[in-house]
């Protein structure tokens, strides 16, 4: 290291100039690099990976619950309280009840694969797996307030020219 002012060497250390008394200059630290920036983004995208698993099984187990209440109430097993604005036998239960239950669990059980799938492909850092996030993301949005939380962080983590590059940079899940 030299001094600023006249040029002479100085002794790593050392504060100031013992030639002309100037005080050092400290000497800047570098700029984080690309593989800085990659690695803090990996730890980003596994974090948002474990996210997608905790939602899924977030989905399972409010869907579960929920749909076997539903049937139940379809079903007439709450006496004549569940019966409510359906006590005249307005409401056909006899084959739309099991059929809105039976479509409920097949849209449940494909969002739990959807949000499974978009955890594994972002785990093992695939493409595939960061265009199904998205997709889950976008289809995410309207379930406030959980699906529309993970949803707003996916794009945010996923989109842009920055990301979809440093995600390309990503090195497959060893």
């Amino acid at each position: 290291m030299f001094c600023s002012g006249c040029g002479h060497a100085l002794p790593p250390g050392q504060g100031f100039c013992s030639h002309c008394g100037r005080p050092a200059v400290v000497a800047v630290p570098a700029v984080p690099g690309l593989q800085f920036q990659v690695q803090n983004y990996a730890g980003k995208v596994r974090a948002l990976s474990v996210c997608w698993f905790v939602y899924a099984g977030l989905i399972g187990f409010t869907g579960l619950i929920g749909l076997t209440f539903a049937n139940a109430f379809l079903a007439g097993h709450f006496g004549d309280w569940a019966h409510g604005p359906w006590g005249n036998n307005s409401f056909p239960r006899e084959w739309l009840g099991p059929a809105l239950i039976h479509f409920l669990w097949i849209v449940t059980v494909g969002r739990v694969i959807l949000a499974v799938v978009a955890g594994w492909g972002l785990m093992e850092r695939t493409q595939w797996g960061r265009i199904v996030a998205i997709v889950a993301a976008v289809l995410s949005l309207l379930k406030f307030p959980f699906g529309t939380a993970i949803g707003i962080w996916t794009l945010v983590v996923l989109l842009g020219y920055q990301n979809t590059t440093l995600y390309e940079q990503l090195e497959p899940h060893p």
